[in-house]
Formats: C-alpha cells, sequence, structure tokens
C-alpha cells in the first residue's frame, strides 16, 4: 500500500533464530519433490532424502565376488535397487549427483508471501523474524511511516535502515527486501528520512529519458547501499485519465503516451539492474484510466480502459528485461466479469502468461486494500489470488483499512495449504510460483 503524508494517506501500491534447516537452497526443484503435509501451526521442516543412483544397463551379473576392492555399500537413505553391483573391470563411469530434498508444502507457500511489519529493528523473537525462521517467509516490505500510529515504521535513518536490512538478511541471506521508491510523492526514503529528494515521474516525462536514467541509477545505488533488494517501481501506468485521484494525481506516470513509458520504464530499469536492484512494473494490466482508488474500494474501468494501456508491458515483456510485475486490483468487466485483476485467472494467467508471454514473477497489490477487503475475506482472497497467477502475495500490514494483524502470514499459509488438501489448489501450482521465485533471487 502506498501511503504518503499524514494529510495524503493512501497513496502508492504496496504498491533465521538463526540461519538453520528452514532456509532452502535457490535451486529449481521437480514437480514431483513436494511433499504435502497435513496443515499445522508452523513449517514443516525439509525432508533429506537422497536419490537413487543411475547404475549401467548393460552390466553382466557378477557370478563371484571381485577381487578388487568393492564399491562401499549403498547408504542408509537410499532405496532398495533390484539392480546387480558392476564387476571390478566395469566401474561406473560418473558419482551420481543426489537430487535435492523433496521440499515441505508450506515451506514452499511460505516463499510465496511479502510482508510488512512494525519496527526499526528486529530481534530473534521479533514476529518477522519468526515468519522467516518458522514459516520460511520469502520477502518483506518496508515502509517509512506508520500511518495508523504516526510514527516511523520501518525507515528513520540511513544507519538505521542499513541495519535493520542488515539483521534481517543475517536471519536470511536470500529475503526478498522490498520497498516503493518510484520518485517523487512516492518514495519511502524520503527527505524526512534524511535521503535526497526525487522527482516524480510525471516531471520526469516532460524533461527526457536521460533525466529518468540519471535519477534512477542515484536510486539504485542508494537501494543497494541500504540493502534494498526489490524496488516495487517503475509504474508503466499510462496517464490516459489527468483526473485520475492515485495516479495522475500524484505524478506517478511518465506519459499519456504508452511509447514515452515505455522508454522511461526501460531507462529506469536498466540503471537499476546496473546496481543489482531488481524492479517491478505496475500496475497490470493499467490503472491509469481508473476514476477512484483502489485503496478505498472497488474501482470499475470497465468502461474508461483500453489495450493501449498493456502496451508498456508487452513490450517490456517482450525485450526480456521485466523482474517482477505487481497486478492492480481494478475490475474489468471486459476482461473478467467476476473478479478483480488481482483474482482474475482471465486476466493474470490467460492475458498476461499466455497472450503477452510473460514467465516470470507476479506480485499482487497490497492483499489489504480496500478493494480487496470491502468484497472478500482474506483467506479466499489470498487462495483466489494464487488461483489466478499470483506468485507472490504482497501483505503490507500498514493499510488504514485493515488493522495491523502479526498472524496473517500464517493465516495465508494454512489457508493455501488447506486448498492444496482439498484439491481446490495443486501441489504442481505452489511449486511453480516456487521455483519462479527462486529463479528471481538467484538472478
Amino acid at each position: 500500500m502506498h501511503l504518503l503524508s499524514r494529510r495524503t494517506f493512501l497513496i502508492g501500491s504496496l504498491s533465521t533464530g538463526l540461519t538453520v534447516a528452514c532456509n532452502m537452497p535457490l535451486v529449481s526443484l521437480p514437480e514431483t519433490s513436494l511433499v504435502v503435509r497435513p496443515t499445522e501451526t508452523r513449517s514443516v521442516a525439509l525432508v533429506a532424502v537422497s536419490a537413487t543412483p543411475t547404475t549401467p544397463t548393460a552390466t553382466p551379473v557378477p557370478t563371484q565376488p571381485p577381487t578388487a576392492t568393492p564399491s562401499p555399500p549403498p547408504t542408509a537413505t537410499l532405496p532398495p535397487t533390484e539392480t546387480p553391483l558392476p564387476t571390478a573391470t566395469t566401474p561406473p563411469t560418473a558419482t551420481p549427483v543426489p537430487t535435492a530434498p523433496p521440499l515441505a508444502l508450506r515451506d514452499a507457500i511460505g516463499q510465496m508471501i511479502m510482508a510488512g511489519f512494525s519496527g526499526t529493528a528486529v530481534g530473534r523473537d521479533h514476529s518477522i523474524v519468526r515468519d522467516m525462521t518458522e514459516r520460511n517467509l520469502g520477502g518483506v516490505v518496508l515502509f517509512e511511516y506508520d500511518y495508523i500510529n504516526e510514527q516511523p515504521l520501518n525507515i528513520d535513518s540511513a544507519a538505521q535502515l542499513t541495519r535493520l536490512t542488515s539483521t534481517l538478511h543475517q536471519f536470511d541471506e536470500g529475503l526478498i527486501i522490498s520497498t516503493d521508491q518510484e520518485g517523487g510523492n512516492v518514495a519511502r526514503l524520503s527527505r524526512r528520512a534524511g535521503f535526497p529528494s526525487t522527482r516524480t515521474a510525471a516531471q520526469l516525462g516532460e524533461i527526457s529519458v536521460e533525466a529518468t536514467r540519471t535519477q534512477a541509477a542515484a536510486m539504485a545505488q542508494l537501494l543497494a547501499q541500504n540493502g534494498i533488494t526489490l524496488n516495487l517501481a517503475p509504474v508503466v501506468d499510462v496517464n490516459t485519465n489527468p483526473n485520475n485521484p492515485i495516479i495522475a494525481r500524484y505524478g506517478r506516470s511518465f506519459a499519456a503516451d504508452p511509447a514515452l513509458v515505455t522508454d522511461h520504464a526501460r531507462a529506469f530499469i536498466e540503471a537499476h539492474h546496473q546496481h543489482g536492484v531488481q524492479c517491478t512494473l505496475k500496475h497490470f494490466p493499467g490503472h491509469g484510466s481508473s476514476i477512484a482508488d483502489s485503496h478505498l474500494g472497488f474501482v470499475d474501468v470497465t468502461d474508461t480502459w483500453s489495450e493501449d494501456e498493456l502496451i508498456p508491458f508487452r513490450q517490456l515483456v517482450s525485450e526480456g528485461v521485466v523482474d517482477a510485475i505487481m497486478t492492480a486490483h481494478i475490475f474489468n468487466a471486459n476482461l473478467d466479469d467476476r473478479f478483480p485483476a488481482t483474482l482474475s485467472e482471465a486476466t493474470l494467467t490467460g492475458l498476461l502468461r499466455n497472450d503477452i508471454g510473460y514467465e516470470g514473477v507476479i506480485i499482487s497489490d497490497d492483499m489489504l486494500m480496500g478493494a480487496i477487503t470491502q468484497n472478500f475475506g482474506f483467506e479466499e482472497a489470498v487462495v483466489q489470488a494464487v488461483k489466478a497467477g499470483v506468485d507472490i502475495l504482497a501483505i503490507s500490514n500498514n493499510a488504514v483499512v485493515a488493522q495491523p494483524d502479526n498472524t496473517r502470514v500464517q493465516r495465508a499459509i494454512n489457508a493455501l495449504s488447506a486448498a492444496v488438501e482439498n484439491g481446490e489448489l495443486s501441489a504442481e501450482r505452489i511449486m511453480q510460483s516456487y521455483q519462479r521465485i527462486q529463479k528471481l533471487k538467484a538472478a
């Protein structure tokens, strides 16, 4: 969720005790390696099982014990095999490499959640750290200000922020640490916390693409220095409605021309990549034509949205520069006459994946925004979002319309685990998201 100041509090989009066994290696696992466990209150530990080694197919059956030093017997973790041992004169040509251990269902689901939390410092007893160590939480999102209690939430200064992100990475070095640093009105690393001021996207759009590249490089360097790995930006919404209350009003769109939006967004992304920071295009399939704010409630763009709003997404995906894409909580009956985009399989799987050809990570906008909470139950929404195609569920815990709740990560894991157990979701669907997330982390 994007919150700017006490007066304009609804702006933007969400826009291990140690490193122990619950940290999964950043590797892709076969779909058959997912172990489904009954729903429980904490994450199941990884189950270590060695793979059966490949054996020669043409080796004759030995008639007597070999005279050479025999090969060591199979370990206790190997399953029984009926393949005869090779003779001493025809040893195996290579030592088989065990596959990665099977992954517990709840651990895979934990990677699919990116949560916000309260605090400018954390320790092993903090709720977010427990979510990391006990539930394998995949990522966090940092906010500058707590708009409910009117105090700094996660970011108070550069020194403090660096200590916070360093501590988080001590518990999980692969943790995604994200924030919204669009520039201008939506900048979590703000002047209040001692960071440099920045221009809005609209201002940069009126200057030049190189101006965007220069500012983005400076922001990316600052993010990298302070331990942020994923910027929830740039906004690629096309400024089709100059009276838009959440995009145009705060200068968050580069331009009304989709080609110009694309050029600026490309420069923004390239500058971030040069500093090792990943980016997120938002808000798919386009929020620029809306006449209402999805932070506050239901938003219908059926009569205002056009396919031109897809142009930046299509082009940048085709160029292979996209790390992640964030959804919009907008309803468009032309795309789906039942669900808003975040919960719409027709929009996310049909349009974004099958039509546009996007294969990367899809992140939901904050699941606590009014467009979701006023129309769907929390558990219902998280399950439907994953059914639709979402890989990472953003849960800000910093929404004015929803009080903070440190149990939401566990509730989401419970809901998705139950959905797999009752057949509403498949284990393969969970593994698809898990593999995309690990690929993003390894990039």
